[in-house]
């Protein structure tokens, strides 16, 4: 990159490096710095009357304030913020005065990694901060950070445009407060499902990423090409249908915590590529999962906020079981006072139409429920709420209802006006399976790109006997942006898709 191209602050920073190298300061050391302390953990266990305490500790440069021969500055680690004193005669004992005199009131910037070995005092002011007695460079940051100032109590040089944002997270995490607590928190939720599951002795498992035909779900998939095989292959849209070969195989509760990618598009709910918790548990039904799915949702918001509830905008979510469950043709009737149990399909059709729903001639039975649910059901279950009993032709994959003519035994969790959660009673008759995939293909035809395709393999592996199942998908993002009270996927994505940077 040419120099002149680069902003003064950014081409001070560089002759700052250049003169830390001339002084036989490496700016970017090999060198391990071994540190032994946080700085949260360093205020939190300080006592007064305990003896000083000697600390090693890295972090950023976040302010300097220089005062002659002593001054104060903050320093952010992984954790939090501690203030440091600084004291000329301290950080050079000797003659040689170039580490404060230079180095530190004029070669360092805001946000330079450095590494403080010193000892732990409160200040007159209160502060517990850390007497540095020895300063060490780690890392020059060559461009400034955007830290917020102010002037005349109005503050600018914010960084809270939410395309920067995702497009540099690294800025995002080191300069607004609380966007790493929503990530840490994330990481707790995921661990403490695969606690859950753990515990009750399920196994966790990898599937293809890559595979021949997109099955598992109703969605477009992401195509490539393998150059080898010469292949088309796809990026899989969900991992049902591998986790299902393992039951098959004498796996009792198998589960995968990975990504799917589906080729649709881009709002505050949805992302191209996504994580998705898919569990498989043998000798089960639908029923026996929701009250696993309360459980574990229960458990997981005590986790990650110390109480089974959350506020998510104006909402205060609760998680604790149980949760109320719904037919979905009951749920419709609930919200509309229409009775589609009693339509044909042209009548439910009309409805749809009204409702603003394109494309219904493309559509069938199950496919006009579906989207006369979403316009005007989905979004109003702001509780957490079980629908029931959908349609076969939305279902292709599940298991008749046991007493309930043309409805399947599946459930869908809706939480604060959208999806959370799917699952089923799986269907594990290979004779009723292939026939419900020759009707997808049929919707196919009709022009639905999201219909599922034959899986030949997947039949074959039913023919070998699969026992009674059943599975739970739930949108790992989705559940991230309910438990940190966030209101946008993009929020809970550390990098999310984005359109091409215009340079």
């Amino acid at each position: 990159m040419e120099i002149n191209n680069l902003s003064e602050q950014e081409q001070g920073r560089r002759q700052s490096l250049q003169e830390l190298r001339n002084l036989g300061i490496e700016p970017y050391p090999a060198a391990e710095f071994p540190t032994d302390a946080f700085s949260t953990e360093i205020k939190e266990n300080f006592k007064d009357d305990d003896e000083p305490r000697q600390v090693s500790v890295a972090g950023r440069l976040m302010s300097r304030r220089v005062m002659g021969k002593a001054s104060f500055a903050e320093l952010q680690d992984s954790k939090g913020r501690i203030q440091l004193y600084i004291s000329r005669d301290d950080v050079c004992p000797t003659e040689d005065k170039t580490m404060y005199n230079t180095v530190f009131k004029k070669l360092l910037d805001i946000g330079d990694f450095i590494g403080i070995n010193g000892y732990v005092f409160r200040t007159q002011m209160g502060e517990i901060s850390i007497h540095v007695q020895k300063l060490t460079v780690l890392a020059k940051s060559l461009k400034p950070l955007p830290i917020v100032k102010y002037k005349d109590g109005v503050a600018y040089d914010k960084f809270d445009d939410p395309e920067q944002r995702y497009r540099q997270r690294y800025v995002d995490l080191v300069v607004n407060e609380g966007v790493k607590e929503t990530f840490l928190k994330r990481a707790t939720m995921i661990r403490t499902m695969r606690q859950v599951f753990d515990e009750a002795g399920f196994t966790e498992v990898e599937t293809p990423i890559l595979q021949l035909i997109a099955g598992g779900a109703s969605a477009r998939p992401f195509i490539t090409h393998h150059n080898t095989l010469d292949q088309e292959m796809y990026l899989r849209i969900a991992t049902e249908l591998y986790l299902k070969r393992l039951i098959v195989g004498g796996f009792e509760g198998v589960y995968e915590i990975g990504r799917n990618f589906r080729n649709e598009g881009m709002d505050k709910s949805h992302n191209p590529e996504f994580t998705c918790m898919e569990l498989y548990v043998s000798y089960k039904d639908y029923n026996w999962m929701m009250t696993f799915t309360e459980q574990l949702l229960e458990k997981i918001c005590i986790a990650v906020n110390g109480k089974p509830e959350v506020q998510v905008g104006e909402n205060t979510i609760s998680f604790k079981a149980p949760y109320r469950r719904l037919p979905i043709l009951d749920a419709i009737k609930e919200k509309t006072g229409h009775d589609l149990s009693a339509m044909t399909e042209d009548e439910m059709r009309k409805i749809a139409k009204g409702l603003g729903v394109e494309d219904t001639d493309k559509m069938g039975r199950g496919k006009l429920i579906d989207e006369i649910f979403g316009e005007t059901c989905e979004g109003t279950f702001i509780q957490p709420t079980f629908i029931t009993d959908y349609p076969m032709e939305m279902s292709p994959l599940t298991k008749m209802h046991r007493s309930k003519a043309g409805l399947t035994e599946r459930f869908e969790l809706m939480v604060n006006g959208k999806e959370l959660a799917n699952a089923y009673s799986e269907l594990n008759d290979p004779i009723d399976q292939e026939e419900r995939f020759i009707e997808q293909m049929k919707l196919a035809d009709k022009g639905d790109d999201e219909a599922m395709v034959i899986d030949h393999d997947f039949l074959r592996a039913l023919q070998y006997g699969m026992p009674p199942t059943s599975g739970i998908g739930i949108g790992i993002d989705r559940l991230a942006i309910l438990m940190t009270g966030q209101q946008s996927i993009q929020e809970v994505l550390l990098f999310p898709t984005m359109k091409p940077e215009v340079k």
